[in-house]
């Protein structure tokens, strides 16, 4: 059985090894050095000295935040010179003085047990706002970076942390962005559809709200017009009828109409076999999403604004929705995602993450969906393909994406290490940076 000992001593028996062919071949005068022994000793003090895992302890942790502080990167330092990298997501302008406050109350302990600093975290903050929101999405970054160095210092990758694997390759559906657009129009989603596919997706995210719709009743009315609810079937019609029968669909209400709408959209797009449709209504109440769910066949999935195991528990119990969607990067981060998994899964409930991250954050989510029996499908985005940042920022061997699929990392941690220095020219203005 090999055990980090077993590891640590192999690593120290190499290192040994190499410093005393260093030795000899100093001596021999293949490799010369002015004073004799000197080459040994400038190795000796550049070779980084590892510990047992037990003398492992956090030291500081830095912060960034790029994408007008929507995007937070932490690092978690030690006494080892190994660090752990982890993100955050949505709920996390200003935060710079949240992640310091619970930088100082890991400071000192041992970064490998991560349920217990999570624990640490979330039950002082139970008067700070730990049920969710901010302090969660910040505790997600955290306890990422956690589980990160974790598979650094314990040279494997995250999924081995968490249990191991059930699959290499995670399967995602591109989330296309239209709408950035001003109010496209049927041959926008039929273009935009046909593009994903042939970039190799068999899945593909639309989004249906559209505040600009002259159809509207009004901007604070919650129900559908007419108008509106026949240009969402033409969207969507257009973009079925551009791939055909065998690409998945997934359409986004972002919350923003109510139980009626949610009904009759949820119904007039029944012939289009849609993969699911998201959040028609806010996720508060999970309550009303039963009254949708029930009323048809279009599968009915919620949770990128849910937090925690706990707030998914009565979601899950009602039935209240087909397919649930945690956010990684803000529900609580990994060993929570897991959680969420796993309770889903009593249920028969597949698990579909939501993710509008980097590369990091995209990587660490495939950690947990590897790690799980009931996981669907991961969201992509596709700012990977045309804004060049979000290659910049990341360091990551192989390619993102192949064919539709993530290739999961077998490097140790997560496998994807930020970039200070290119992030920070997207770095936001008057916010320390990794200070």
């Amino acid at each position: 059985m090999v055990t980090p000992k077993t590891n640590l001593m192999k690593t120290l028996y190499s290192r040994r090894s190499f410093l005393g062919k260093g030795a000899l071949l100093g001596a021999t005068g293949i490799a010369p050095a002015t004073v004799f022994g000197q080459g040994l000793k400038d190795s000796l003090e550049k070779t980084p000295k590892s510990s047992m895992p037990s003398d492992l302890k956090i030291t500081d942790i830095k912060c960034g935040f790029i994408r007008n502080g929507h995007s937070l990167f932490v690092k978690i330092y030690t006494n080892q010179d190994v660090w752990g990298c982890g993100e955050g997501v949505d709920a996390t302008p200003g935060t710079y003085h949240l992640v310091k406050m619970f930088g100082e109350r890991i400071k000192g302990k041992s970064p490998l047990n991560i349920h217990m600093l999570f624990e640490d975290i979330r039950r002082s903050g139970f008067f700070e706002g730990a049920q969710s929101g901010m302090y969660v999405a910040v505790l997600s970054a955290v306890e990422t970076a956690l589980w990160d160095l974790a598979g650094k210092a314990l040279g494997i990758p995250v999924y081995q942390l968490l249990g191991g694997k059930f699959r290499d390759n995670i399967r995602v559906y591109c989330d296309t962005a239209l709408y950035q657009n001003t109010l496209p129009g049927p041959a926008e989603f039929a273009a935009s559809a046909k593009e994903a596919k042939e970039m190799g997706f068999t899945a593909i995210k639309f989004d249906l709200d559209q505040s600009k719709d002259p159809n509207k009743y009004d901007k604070y009315n919650w129900t559908a017009s007419p108008g509106e609810l026949q240009r969402m079937y033409d969207q969507v019609a257009a973009a079925r009828d551009e791939v055909g029968p065998n690409i998945d669909i997934c359409c986004d209400m972002h919350g923003r109409y109510d139980m009626v709408t949610g009904k009759q959209v949820a119904k007039m797009l029944e012939p289009l076999k849609l993969m699911w449709l998201e959040e028609p209504i806010p996720a508060e109440n999970s309550d009303a999403y039963k009254y949708i769910t029930e009323s048809t066949s279009t599968p009915i999935c919620a949770g990128e604004n849910i937090y925690l195991a706990h707030g998914f528990r009565r979601m899950l119990e009602t039935g209240a929705v087909d397919i649930i969607m945690p956010d990684l990067q803000k529900a609580g981060g990994l060993g929570e995602a897991q959680r969420i998994a796993n309770l889903a899964n009593l249920y028969y409930v597949p698990f579909a993450p939501h993710m509008v991250a980097s590369y990091l954050g995209a990587m660490a989510s495939a950690h947990v969906c590897a790690s799980v029996p009931n996981f669907m499908i991961l969201e992509w985005q596709i700012y990977f393909h045309k804004n060049p940042m979000f290659k910049e920022i990341v360091d990551f061997d192989g390619p993102m994406v192949k064919d539709g699929f993530l290739p999961l990392s077998n490097k140790p941690g997560i496998g994807v290490e930020i970039n200070e220095e290119a992030m920070r020219k997207y770095a936001q203005k008057g916010v320390p940076f990794f200070e």
